[in-house]
């Protein structure tokens, strides 16, 4: 068996998986519009006891999640998550930079998703916000 087929063959390094996590679930669940496709992503990435905590608040399992990712699309209409950078992952942690705006236009908002992973789902995902939320924000 030459490089190629064994590279092929072997299983993947846990930072490979926090990448694909922390891509998946920015495009898949913060990014998904539609809540059943969004609901379906969740069960498949998350930890059923899974935390997200932003500035906003803390959510706790599949159902808070979704709920509140269904609250950012209901502020944030027409806006999409876009990668910034590359995620960076070790020792079952992982980070990825993204921004949050209107399609073509530069993002609004900007931040950093930490995740922590535990047997190959998300267990934590703090979101770290660098520009205030201002559009369509009520206090």
């Amino acid at each position: 068996m030459d490089i190629a087929q064994r590279a092929a063959h072997r299983r993947p390094f846990v930072s490979d998986t926090i990448q694909d996590l922390l891509i998946r679930n920015l495009f898949e669940v913060f990014g998904e519009p539609d809540a059943e496709r969004r609901r379906e992503a969740i069960a498949t990435l998350w930890a059923d006891d899974g935390v997200f905590a932003d500035p906003h608040g803390r959510y706790v399992g599949h159902a808070a999640l979704n709920e509140a990712v269904s609250q950012l699309h209901a502020r944030f209409p027409g806006f999409i998550f876009t990668a910034i950078g590359t995620p960076q992952a070790f020792h079952g942690v992982g980070r990825q930079a993204w921004g949050h705006g209107l399609v073509g236009e530069p993002p609004q908002v900007t931040g950093l998703d930490v995740v922590i992973v535990q047997e190959n789902r998300i267990s934590a995902l703090y979101a770290f916000v660098d520009t205030p939320l201002t559009v369509g924000e009520s206090h």
